[in-house]
């Protein structure tokens, strides 16, 4: 599998999961994401220690880490060699869990087959566990919101993230277009994933709920992830964007 192969298997497995994005049309066809968010968790062959060596093989190479003690992440950047989109990686610590849920989700991961344990297609494949009961599933979302995510989604992309910048288009401009298509904007920076520094102008859309069948066959509808968008507040800098994107005194130096 080359690169472009792995970055467009984490784009139709998300497009698939949230079609009302697929459906877009606010910006051309061939534009880029600035970077795609992936959530996985530390355990087994999804922890981001056994996920670098075939990073590293698609070309991705490791910039930044940041550490975020109170959200129970670990949240990688990686760039790619060309101008493609990065990869934003949190890694839901599950020492960070209570007793109760963490021993719940690790026995959710355990079952996983052997031959969905490996493979360069480990954040593609969708949720390779069976899936819980709702009352599990309750039970780790109040102890942790990414706990429920991973349980009933798995290892996977959350989020795709437009720099409005590259795109052309004021952040402005794009939320009312969105807020027409039915997407309403979240400018709270700790909602998604993790939070986000005041050095960018940010919206997230949470796509339209799915619904969802549980292990005791009830059906329920649950938030799975969106779509950002981002916008530097200086344009002065060179960077990317989404090399502003965290905030910066949770960036951290990992031996």
């Amino acid at each position: 599998m080359q690169r472009e192969e792995f970055v467009q298997q984490l784009w139709l497995d998300y497009i698939h999961q949230h079609p009302d994005i697929g459906g877009l049309r606010l910006w051309p066809v061939q534009a880029t994401p600035d970077y795609l968010a992936l959530l996985t968790v530390n355990h087994g062959p999804f922890g981001m220690d056994a996920l670098l060596p075939t990073l590293a093989h698609f070309g991705f190479r490791l910039r930044y880490r940041h550490a975020m003690a109170d959200r129970g992440l670990l949240v990688t950047l990686l760039s790619p060699p060309d101008d493609g989109p990065w990869m934003v990686l949190g890694e839901l610590q599950l020492g960070t869990l209570p007793r109760g849920p963490r021993e719940q989700l690790q026995t959710l991961i355990e079952q996983t087959p052997r031959e969905d344990r490996r493979g360069q297609n480990l954040l593609s494949r969708g949720r390779p566990w069976p899936m819980p009961d709702w009352e599990t599933y309750r039970h780790l979302q109040q102890a942790h919101p990414l706990a429920g995510l991973l349980s009933v989604n798995g290892p996977r992309m959350h989020h795709a993230g437009f720099d409005c910048n590259r795109l052309g288009e004021d952040i402005i401009h794009l939320d009312n277009h969105l807020r027409q298509t039915g997407l309403t904007g979240n400018a709270d920076r700790h909602h998604g994933i993790f939070p986000v520094s005041p050095l960018v102008d940010y919206r997230f859309y949470p796509t339209r709920s799915p619904r969802l069948a549980f292990a005791d066959g009830d059906e329920h509808r649950i938030d799975l992830g969106g779509l950002a968008l981002v916008q530097k507040e200086v344009n002065t800098h060179q960077e990317r964007a989404v090399e502003l994107l965290l905030p910066h005194h949770t960036r951290c130096e990992v031996s």
